[in-house]
């Protein structure tokens, strides 16, 4: 549904742009090829296309290199522009199309006469501005602060990293390095001189920047929606704002035309994810949305917001098909005649984001979903009414609404996560940040799974790939675990017996290093226990921030260890050591059932033997000759009464 007027951003939060164009024959194509035959590029040899970083990514994650990552055909290209009158936009490897710009309409129909040439279609007017309107900005007087209590002070953006336990990764030291970052947007206006980005710009966190609308480097002085969605994550400014990803790194790409509305914009955000892509980045920010043109032609329908349909929302599929988490906004129509959310928000793959206030309301402008073919969109909601960010002229920050904002919100927060568990894939994360939702048993159609809790889906993958070992040795329970911790991480065993209503802590273990999988091991004495089942369960405290129970199990015991007594004058065991036949002597004045077991030093039964001693003296032979060298137990039972243990060696 097309309003009165287009806006040029869907999720531009503070101000918008439209344009009224006059009539004008198409000039910007897409032409679509039917293969990549005979291409000079070989799945062999991904170093040529790929960088080492997204290559690594494959690896690690058992990603393929397939057809889709070999580049557009370059003999293709070159004869399309060998017609003459053309002009090369950007290309799309991954749909096997390039754009191009021509202003003579006949120059298609000789195109199409290429034998590789599958189809073409126009995607773009050539425009004149008659009128730029801008709407009233947004801007909300700062609101005070107080101390957060936290490592990092966050000024302004307190409440909306708050919101998320965002503060739980960034205590504990993951506030985004060694991740990469890409944000797809309009411009970034004055990124590379507001005091917002001085931290970024110092360390060199900036790795690259490329317009695709222009076809150069420069994206400084182009719309500033790029750069609050950048603050939104990067900022860096103790005491005034901080974003939720300060320590990553970034590329920051223009792919968004401000003065026009077409198709063109989605060709240039494929072929931006495509270089995100083939540059090793984690994590896609976009905070683009698309559902109606200044041409009503290109308008879509309800229908076509299927997840699988538009140029971008394919190619947002593909990005996350090539491991890189791709973080959508979910679009601002949600209080106009339009209402759902716009593609590719709808793309499947895409992490959706609508847009809450600092204490979890849902906004009204925030775009409804489901998809066309019902799938949960948005997938969660961040802060994006009252959201901080920061001015494109001072770098100093003010309160304004979008999902713009939402969405690079969460792609910070989730890049933070991604960093403690790279072991992970981009899916995973995906998926884990969903669990940890607010709603996430009763999804709606406005947030989601709901507000994610980072603190929970900390804890949620800790438990994930924690790995234990417990056995029952002769008198012992012996626990060995392994679990992702770092030093601020106390893990403690504690027990239950049957008559005891309350567990009580056996053994507390800490370590000194760095964050990563560590073993930590327990032993629990059963000596003189006398319960029929034990109760033990793993406490983890994480220091200053929260306790949780890792695992809890129970096991049958049969009250071995209850009295442990040496071999008695009436029972003699020999020789010891022992090397092939262990005489066990037994002297009794009254007929019992005597019980023979033998246990290894691990606590496993090898041998048992249960027999009616008649009065008198009588000796039992066991063959110890199939036995390896080691330490043995051997435990002697009058009727319920342990009457010996002793320890063998062979």
């Amino acid at each position: 549904m097309k309003t009165s007027f287009s806006y040029k951003l869907l999720l531009l939060s503070i101000s918008a742009c439209f344009t009224l164009f006059s009539q004008a024959q198409y000039t910007k194509y897409i032409i679509k090829f039917r293969n990549k035959a005979n291409s000079p590029y070989s799945l062999n040899n991904p170093s040529q296309y790929l960088s080492p970083k997204a290559i690594e990514r494959r690896i690690r994650y058992s990603i393929a290199i397939d057809s889709l990552d070999l580049p557009v055909n370059p003999s293709y290209i070159e004869s399309v522009i060998a017609i003459g009158n053309i002009k090369l936009l950007n290309q799309s490897k991954w749909l096997n199309q390039i754009a191009i710009q021509t202003s003579n309409p006949s120059i298609i129909a000789q195109i199409e006469l290429l034998p590789f040439v599958e189809s073409s279609k126009p995607i773009a007017a050539r425009t004149s501005l008659n009128q730029l309107i801008k709407l009233p900005e947004n801007n909300q007087a700062a609101r005070p602060f107080g101390n957060t209590g936290n490592a990092m002070d966050y000024g302004l953006s307190n409440s909306q990293i708050r919101l998320h336990q965002g503060q739980f990764l960034h205590n504990h030291g993951f506030r985004g390095e060694d991740m990469l970052i890409t944000l797809l947007d309009c411009g970034f206006k004055n990124y590379d001189v507001i005091p917002t980005f001085d931290s970024a710009r110092k360390n060199k966190q900036i790795k690259g920047t490329w317009d695709f609308v222009a076809g150069d480097t420069s994206v400084a002085e182009d719309d500033s929606h790029g750069t609050w969605c950048f603050s939104s994550i990067s900022a860096n400014m103790p005491g005034i704002f901080t974003g939720t990803a300060p320590k990553a790194s970034y590329y920051l790409f223009r792919t968004e035309d401000v003065f026009s509305e077409y198709p063109i914009e989605e060709q240039n955000l494929a072929a931006g994810a495509e270089r995100a892509d083939s540059l090793g980045t984690d994590i896609c920010s976009i905070s683009l949305g698309y559902s109606t043109f200044d041409n009503p032609a290109f308008d879509y329908k309800y229908e076509d917001l299927n997840g699988n349909t538009t140029i971008s929302a394919r190619a947002v599929n593909i990005g996350a098909k090539k491991g890189m988490l791709m973080v959508v906004a979910a679009g601002n129509d949600g209080n106009k005649s339009w209402k759902y959310i716009a593609t590719p928000g709808d793309a499947k793959e895409a992490l959706t984001v609508g847009a809450v206030d600092t204490l979890g309301k849902v906004a009204g402008f925030s775009g409804y979903g489901p998809a066309s073919d019902g799938s949960i969109k948005p997938s969660v909601a961040a802060v994006g009414a009252g959201a901080v960010v920061a001015d494109a002229t001072t770098g100093m920050p003010f309160y304004s609404n979008g999902t713009s904002f939402a969405c690079p919100n969460m792609a910070g927060l989730a890049s933070c996560l991604w960093q403690a568990f790279p072991e992970v894939d981009n899916m995973e994360i995906r998926n884990i940040l969903q669990q940890s939702g607010s709603i996430f048993s009763n999804p709606d159609d406005r947030m989601g799974y709901g507000i994610p809790d980072v603190k929970k889906a900390f804890v949620m993958l800790q438990k994930k790939f924690y790995k234990k070992n417990f056995y029952l040795s002769l008198c012992k329970s012996e626990l060995s675990i392994s679990l992702k911790s770092d030093s601020t991480v106390t893990i403690e065993l504690e027990r239950k017996l049957q008559n005891e209503t309350d567990f009580t802590t056996v053994s507390s273990k800490k370590i000194k290093d760095k964050f990563d999988y560590h073993q930590y091991h327990f032993s629990d004495d059963l000596t003189g226990i006398i319960s029929n089942m034990l109760s033990y369960r793993i406490k983890v405290i994480i220091e200053k921030d929260t306790t949780y129970y890792l695992d809890n199990y129970a096991i049958p015991y049969d009250n071995r260890c209850a009295t442990v007594l040496p071999a008695s004058n009436k029972i003699s065991i020999a020789p010891n050591p022992v090397k092939d036949k262990l005489n066990i002597k037994i002297e009794q004045t009254k007929e019992v059932i005597i019980t023979i077991d033998v246990f290894n030093s691990a606590g496993q039964q090898l041998y048992t033997e249960k027999y009616k001693h008649l009065p008198g003296t009588f000796t039992r032979s066991l063959d110890f000759s199939n036995y390896i060298n080691g330490v043995y137990f051997i435990r002697i039972i009058d009727g319920n009464k342990v009457q010996a243990i002793e320890k063998i060696v062979k």
